[in-house]
């Protein structure tokens, strides 16, 4: 597949949303307003504490880039965001904890190597089109899920190894998978793997990112017009939320109207002139439109996105200037993270410390080896036979240090990494193509750094744009050579090789230090997501995976 004195441009988000899935997506929330990190927060004031039936919330998020609205197939974290008040999962996570519980499976199994998973499941629930959730049902999403191959970037990790579902009894499913999979219950957890209709699996993969999809979410999708409005309606009868969840039956608002406004500016303005109750950009809003909204007497919620950190990622084929380790080294004392965070965001706006954000379970800060040190970085590059010319760049056998940047648009944090490289004799070549070139370009190698994030709770989710065992994405291919690779796909393995949390918590800090330590990725910026909340909206809530849960949403009248 997530801005400040200095905004990102809504352009540059798009396109490492595109980098994102050719590739394949936090210290402090620091935004300076409300938090919802923890669940459920009231965004307004009270009225006599009592939730108010009635009414349709009005959201505008920033855009609707993928055009699709499958939960098995999108990776656009607006469209996840939707699809969550649509679609039930197997199981919750709590974005407190990380802690799985239970939702439309009241209890499960893992076998000690994490190749099979037992389910027992709810017998109280129906998709709206009528059709009883059971375990056959399960089986065909799960089956569905898996068929789709490419087509899913998230579902061809979260089903990594996938081997068959079977049917134990109506009640009981039982996952195999030919390979451990340690990771998967948390996936069973996510909007990915959300269990839709079996009649659902009938239309083609086009048809169900066009909207033909059915849930058991507590709100049935009325209409989908890709890039324009979504149309969500209250499902009367629903009774099974998670455990996380304290509206335990039909949703107060009597549904969703979503729509799309590219310009910030007037995304401010129609949530404080009230004709929308919730602004969703997909960068952090900026600190002046913050006190614009908070002025208006709405809050700011924020939370850190979970998952892969925004990176940038390697081309080390031989031949070209990063297939050196010690110019690799040299690029993490090159970059300025701190001044990344504050010129690009704000004063106070996390630092990148980690390939994955510290609300992503098993991650470790990884401060220490990112230090901003140019005289170092200098000192590796001449090491390394660069040499700093009258130019003020490095040459090394008539060559000129150049390293190209690919993306489909550059913003202001790119033309800072820019700035930043010049200090120390590198020339950052920023190659722009468009969004139809970019996985073409990136296939074809001739690069030399490309962008990358994805969102998902638990740190497996590296292994979308980063393991050559499993990804098939440009990111994966050329970012490690040989050795390398089998170093970091062990270490992949290993994580995903026991259900035991002492044991993955180990694996993933080793893998975080070999991605550093072997140059495979460079943490550039942290993810935060926002948005700007009306004060009539109460019970506003975050996932796990920071997208809107609406179970308790209510509207002052």
């Amino acid at each position: 597949m997530s801005t400040s004195h200095r905004h990102r441009t809504r352009r540059r988000l798009a396109a490492t949303a595109v980098s994102v899935l050719a590739a394949v997506s936090l210290a402090a929330c620091g935004s300076g307003g409300s938090s919802g990190s923890s669940g459920t927060s009231a965004a307004g004031g009270t009225q006599d504490g009592k939730p108010v039936p009635g009414g349709r919330l009005k959201i505008a998020f920033w855009s609707d880039f993928q055009s699709c609205i499958d939960p098995n197939q999108v990776y656009w974290i607006e469209s996840r965001s939707i699809d969550r008040n649509v679609a039930d999962s197997l199981t919750d996570q709590d974005p407190k904890t990380g802690k799985i519980v239970p939702w439309l499976a009241t209890s499960w199994t893992v076998s000690p190597d994490a190749t099979s998973y037992t389910f027992n499941l709810r017998k109280d629930v129906t998709f709206s089109d009528g059709t009883k959730f059971d375990a056959t049902a399960v089986k065909t999403a799960y089956d569905g899920l898996h068929d789709l191959g490419a087509k899913s970037t998230l579902g061809l990790t979260y089903l990594a190894g996938y081997k068959s579902t079977t049917v134990v009894d109506p009640y009981t499913v039982k996952v195999d998978f030919a390979t451990p999979n340690a990771a998967f219950l948390q996936a069973s957890s996510t909007t990915t793997t959300a269990i839709l209709s079996p009649a659902t699996y009938k239309e083609t993969p086009e048809a169900r990112c066009a909207g033909k999809i059915i849930g058991s979410g507590e709100f049935t999708l009325d209409s989908y017009s890709a890039g324009k409005s979504v149309k969500l309606t209250k499902r009367a009868g629903y009774a099974w939320p998670s455990s996380l969840i304290a509206n335990k039956g039909a949703a107060y608002l009597d549904g969703i109207d979503v729509s799309y406004i590219a310009e910030d500016n007037v995304r401010v303005g129609s949530l404080t002139n009230g004709t929308i109750d919730i602004a969703w950009p997909r960068q952090p809003i900026t600190s002046a439109d913050q006190q614009v909204i908070k002025a208006s007497g709405a809050t700011i919620q924020t939370r850190a996105l979970p998952g892969i950190i925004g990176l940038l990622i390697p081309n080390v084929t031989a031949g070209r200037p990063l297939a050196d380790l010690q110019v690799r080294k040299a690029l993490y004392k090159a970059l300025d993270l701190t001044s990344y965070a504050k010129t690009v965001y704000w004063d106070g706006y996390p630092v990148a410390k980690s390939s994955v954000t510290s609300t992503t379970p098993y991650a470790v800060d990884q401060s220490a080896k990112l230090v901003y040190d140019p005289a170092g970085a200098g000192k590796l590059l001449d090491a390394a036979g660069w040499a700093l010319g009258s130019d003020g760049y490095r040459h090394k056998d008539g060559k000129k240090l150049t390293l190209s940047y690919l993306t489909n648009a550059a913003g202001p944090g790119d033309q800072l990494v820019q700035d930043q490289l010049k200090k120390v004799g590198i020339d950052y070549q920023i190659k722009v193509v468009t969004a139809a070139q970019l996985t073409p370009t990136g296939n074809a190698g001739d690069w030399d750094l490309s962008g990358g994030y994805l969102t998902r709770a638990d740190p497996s989710v590296l292994g979308s744009s980063l393991d050559q065992a499993v990804s098939k994405q440009y990111t994966a291919k050329y970012s490690q050579d040989p050795a390398t690779a089998a170093k970091i796909s062990a270490l992949f393995a290993k994580g995903l090789s026991t259900a035991d949390p002492t044991q993955r918590a180990a694996a993933y800090k080793d893998l975080q230090d070999a991605l550093i330590d072997n140059g495979v990725a460079f943490p550039l910026y942290d993810r935060l997501q926002t948005a700007g909340v009306s004060g009539k909206v109460h019970g506003f809530a975050w996932t796990s995976e920071s997208f809107l849960r609406a179970n308790d949403i209510w509207l002052s009248k």
